[in-house]
């Protein structure tokens, strides 16, 4: 699988939380190979699924690995003096808009600029502040009249920005948060292609991650998955986050410790990565992860849940950067994990 050239496809494509159509329609041809069964639930997850060889007479159990792939955005909620002003869908970081490309989704796709009042207008006190969302407007070149033909309020507005290699194996665009971990599905339900599995693995690329996790609490109620694994990102090491906050670069997925891990999920990854000689790390989580895995665990009766992070540089910005090597790590290292998944394991967790 051609990783990079995965990544740009998904990191360029536009899937605004609660406007997932075209991004889902890359992840089911990246998916398509590798998969038995596809279906999109009625709240817009796509769920690959992957048949396991269950031994007669044997129960069938399975998995539910989940990536998100909605990503942060604008909305646009007024048009005034022929400019489109918006505000946040998921979350953005509004100190990182100004001067930004964006494509503005109206009747049909607009370029457009972010800007604001050139700094010598400014009051002196106004240098040390964020510029404030009303001061934010987007300069499509289209007067007003024309505007408001294309563009009205509600349309979806999306930063624009070419996917970039850089060295090192290192690559950098928007909303690797969470495609990075939808990438590291594809990945594993590649190797498991050829290996003997016995559970079934439910590769689910959900919805609605950033806005409340709406697509993993309704995928993990229907599907009901005897465990599950969730695939974020984490703060990836840079300058400005202490070590205690982050997690390395290039030195493979952080499994989460905490309340939103089964202390038997943890050690079995733990074992498998010791196992295979898959670099992994630890991330402390002490309350809610702010994941999938927080609605997974707690669909129906319970679900044993890990949450596995890949390290990411620059969340919620334009230019998001990792490295490769880090999502072919946790992808493989569900795959390993997922190839083991046998009765005793299950009796060990109650199931």
């Amino acid at each position: 699988m051609d990783i990079v050239n995965l990544l740009r496809n998904l990191s360029q494509a536009s899937g605004i939380s609660g406007y997932e159509t075209e991004v889902r329609d890359i992840v089911r041809q990246a998916l398509e190979p590798f998969a038995d069964e596809f279906r999109v639930d009625t709240m817009g997850n796509l769920i690959a699924t992957k048949r396991g060889r269950t031994p007669a007479g044997a129960p069938r159990r399975s998995i539910m690995l989940a990536g998100h792939m909605d990503e942060i955005g604008l909305i646009v909620k007024d048009i005034k003096d022929g400019y489109p002003r918006v505000t946040d869908v998921g979350g953005i970081d509004h100190r990182t808009l100004l001067g930004q490309e964006v494509i503005v989704h109206g009747k049909r796709k607009l370029p457009g600029v972010i800007g604001s009042r050139p700094p010598h207008v400014l009051a002196p006190s106004d240098y040390e502040k964020p510029v404030p969302w009303d001061m934010l407007f987007i300069d499509t070149g289209l007067p007003e009249e024309s505007l408001r033909e294309v563009v009205q309020v509600g349309d979806l507005v999306t930063l624009r920005r070419e996917f970039l290699e850089l060295s090192e194996g290192y690559v950098s665009g928007k909303t690797f948060d969470d495609r990075a971990g939808v990438a590291s599905l594809a990945v594993c339900l590649e190797m498991l292609a050829a290996m003997n599995h016995t559970w079934d693995v439910h590769a689910v690329s959900t919805i609605q991650e950033e806005t409340g996790l709406k697509g993993a609490t309704v995928a993990a109620f229907g599907l009901s998955p005897d465990i599950g694994i969730a695939v974020d990102v984490g703060f990836g090491a840079q300058p400005g986050v202490s070590p205690e906050e982050s997690i390395k670069m290039n030195e493979g997925p952080a499994m989460a410790i905490g309340p939103n891990v089964h202390p038997l999920m943890q050690a079995r990854l733990a074992e498998t990565a010791s196992k295979y000689e898959i670099p992994m790390q630890k991330e402390i989580i002490p309350g809610g992860s702010g994941t999938d895995g927080w609605a997974i665990q707690v669909a129906r009766c319970g679900v044993p849940t890990a949450v596995l992070s890949i390290p990411l540089r620059y969340m919620h910005t334009s230019v998001e950067t990792l490295n490769v090597k880090d999502v072919e790590r946790t992808g493989r290292l569900m795959a390993m994990f997922i190839s083991g998944l046998d009765e005793a394991f299950a009796s060990q967790l109650g199931l």
